[in-house]
């Protein structure tokens, strides 16, 4: 893929800002122990919010080094592989499916992993109600939401019936994480004074790593708040390669805690990460750079994930107040307001000048690279920028500007809400701040506020006080992997979050709209469809409705790149894995 550099004079602008940047910061504490062993350095931008991987919703997380499910996804070939199972069989009518453990498998603690721990995941941990976790969604089958029942048949074999053929079973199986259940089988009783299951509260961010369990190629050994997440080679781990060596080869890898993308980039530039992000950016200057300091730039072409606006739907109330101020929830829950929104975002401007062409309009939620991805030239309905038509679509529903040019509704409140997104991510701070100066454009005040990812979590999640967010989803080939996002009940349903287990207070009026409902029955439709080529025509038409009613008003993706240093060998870099989804073959040489 060509890829255009930018002018020499803003490159030079950059290389000057960054020295003058890097006198200013602390350069020790990114200092690795590599002389004495090697080891992959990398970063992250917010802290961990969990240990616990049941009740996990954010990325990047651990969970991907410390874990494995039963079988995983080869993002070069697109093929389902084994993983803890060695092998599977299903049934002529599509209804069973058995799985074979590998032999020998055993826990980081050296203890067996056994079918005994995959039936404790499943029916005490992800099906089990009173654990709030978004496994569940991905794998409700049909209408009634049923589950799959999971029985144990011997130590090395476990069954799954589902109630009806479920087309994505193996991809959405591979993304759920055993469990050990040595080691958390009492945390499911007795229940705390509140009422809790002890589990709720088990390896959260404060528990002593040594004390956790894990499956995966890396073991978690030491977390400093706001410094570090050190990883180490899981003895136990069950891989080797065709020689008959242990895999991974890499003995430890350490995750710097940086909260800004410009500061990770100068630690990536004065050695001490082996890999950083590329972004639109900061592209030119490390591709400058790219020969001389012995890295390579790996472009796997448009990101699988999904950027996007979205406002707060819910009509709900808790402890007689409601989560939304009600003449802006009018507005919000308006389709033409939300309409005038999506016409009034310049995505060709932030394409060229926040992205610098390298990247592309977003229009759908399911990634590009997937086969039932529906595109604007097979008929998927866009937003070209168009303020004139936001402002008459404004009109339409009562709305009018003053002499000033400044929007007001039909009842005279002045048309400002507040738009979110988590600090220290650079390029959704740049759209924030474009958004926010395009909607001036039609008389519309936005309030643009980056706050700390955490926080953000939180008020999406729990609180659910706020406006409107820009964030990102990330992707893959199997659109029920995001059944979570699009059934109403599930866990990630962001846009109008409904009542979820572990709520302090209860919520009331909370209303579901008949397309929210129609999109969540195609999920399901889609999910017990085999034949592919209807699979495809269910997923257009979801794709139809969310542009047509958009709960996500999608803006701009970026290309997939990273920077990484020559030294680490076996990168087979993809959008949709990155630099890391085959870490067990990675190998560092100095």
């Amino acid at each position: 893929m060509k890829i255009s550099i930018w002018p020499r004079w803003l490159a030079i602008f950059l290389v000057v800002l960054s020295t003058l940047a890097v006198s200013g910061c602390d350069l020790d504490r990114f200092k690795t122990t590599a002389a004495e062993e090697p080891q992959l350095v990398d970063s992250v931008l917010s802290e961990p919010k969990t240990f616990n991987a049941a009740l996990s919703n954010e990325s990047p997380n651990i969970f991907g080094f410390t874990y494995e499910g039963l079988v995983t996804l080869n993002y070069n070939t697109q093929e389902i592989e084994p993983a803890l199972a060695e092998s599977w069989r299903i049934s002529e009518n599509n209804k069973e499916i058995i799985f074979t453990l590998r032999e020998g498998l055993q826990w980081s603690d050296g203890e067996p992993l056994t079918a005994a721990d995959v039936d404790f995941t499943f029916n005490r941990i992800y099906f089990n109600e009173e654990i709030p976790t978004s496994t569940r969604d991905v794998l409700r089958i049909g209408k009634e939401g049923k589950l799959p029942e999971v029985t144990q048949i011997s130590d090395r074999e476990v069954k799954f019936t589902v109630p009806q053929p479920f087309a994505p079973f193996l991809r959405t199986i591979g993304s759920v994480t055993i469990l050990p259940k040595h080691a958390l089988e009492d945390t499911l009783e007795p229940k705390t004074e509140g009422g809790d299951l002890p589990f709720l509260s088990t390896w959260g961010i404060d528990t002593d790593p040594q004390k956790i369990v894990f499956s995966g190629p890396y073991v978690l050994e030491g977390y400093n708040t706001s410094q570090r997440l050190q990883f180490r080679r899981n003895p136990y781990y069950w891989r080797e390669d065709q020689q008959g060596n242990a895999q991974p080869y890499i003995e430890r890898i350490n995750w710097e805690i940086v909260e800004n993308q410009d500061t990770a980039l100068l630690q990536f530039r004065s050695g001490g990460l082996d890999t950083v992000s590329v972004s639109p950016q900061n592209f030119s200057l490390l591709k400058q750079e790219e020969e001389r300091n012995n890295f390579t730039i790996y472009n796997g072409g448009p990101t699988a994930s999904k950027s996007f606006i979205f406002f707060n739907l819910n009509r709900a109330s808790r402890g007689g107040e409601p989560l939304v101020t009600p003449y802006k929830s009018r507005w919000f829950t308006n389709v033409k307001f939300r309409r005038a929104i999506a016409y009034g975002i310049n995505r060709s401007k932030m394409l060229n000048n926040i992205f610098r062409g390298l990247g592309q309009k977003q229009h759908s939620p399911i990634s590009v690279q997937s086969p039932y991805y529906y595109s604007p030239e097979e008929g998927l309905k866009t937003y070209d920028y168009d303020p004139e038509k936001a402002k008459e679509l404004l009109f339409s529903i009562g709305f009018r500007t003053n002499e000033n040019g400044e929007m007001y509704d039909g009842e005279g409140h002045r048309v400002e809400f507040t738009l979110l997104t988590n600090a220290g991510n650079q390029t959704r701070e740049s759209m924030g701040a474009q958004i926010k100066q395009d909607l001036a454009q039609i008389g519309i005040k936005v309030n643009f506020q980056p706050i700390s990812f955490n926080t953000l979590v939180t008020k999406l999640s729990s609180t659910r006080d706020w406006e409107c967010v820009i964030l990102g989803l990330t992707g893959g080939v199997e659109p029920n992997n995001g059944a979570n996002v699009w059934l109403p009940e599930g866990r990630l349903h962001m846009f109008n979050q409904g009542p979820q287990p572990g709520d302090d207070s209860p919520l009331k009026g909370w209303k579901v709209t008949d397309w929210e409902r129609k999109i969540g029955d195609l999920y399901i439709q889609g999910a017990q469809e085999l034949n592919e080529e209807k699979r495809k025509e269910i997923y257009a038409e979801t794709q139809q409705l969310t542009q047509e009613y958009l709960p996500f008003i999608y803006l701009v993706n970026s290309l997939a790149m990273s920077a990484i240093r020559d030294r680490v060998r076996g990168v087979d870099y993809s959008a949709l894995g990155g630099a890391y989804w085959n870490i067990y073959e990675l190998e560092i040489v100095e």
